[in-house]
């Protein structure tokens, strides 16, 4: 028997498959469990308020999931510093400020997907 965990439209299944067997009465049922990412997984930093948009966007540079929220609005950051760190392919990716300024917005928050080219936060 072999068993799976299957995700459709974010809800997450795990299901039995056994080898081998033509018998129906083999029940194949797929049990239902809450998926990981929707456990009360609180933002880190809220989204900044509507319009609070810096000049300078930050990019996800490929999909996946924000693991940390290191800077805040308001925060100076220095070019190279950690705002983020996205997981992605099993691996941590630091996403860093492109150059100096101060963090305008934080579009994200821990738990959240994002896809490739998604703005992830603002700097001024």
């Amino acid at each position: 028997m072999k068993n799976y965990t299957i995700t459709v439209n974010g809800n997450v299944y795990e299901v039995s498959v056994e080898e081998g067997n033509a018998d129906p009465s083999v029940s194949t049922a797929p049990v239902k469990k809450a998926a990981p990412a929707q456990k009360a997984a609180p933002k880190a930093a809220p989204k900044a308020a509507a319009g609070a948009q810096g000049s300078v966007k930050v990019n996800a540079p490929m999909p996946g999931k924000i693991l940390a929220v290191k800077a805040n609005a308001g925060q100076a950051v220095k070019k190279g510093e950690v705002i983020l760190i996205l997981e992605a392919m099993k691996m941590e990716n630091e996403i860093v400020a492109p150059q100096d300024g101060t963090i305008a917005s934080v579009n994200v928050g821990v738990g959240s997907s994002v896809e490739a080219g998604e703005v992830l936060a603002t700097l001024n």
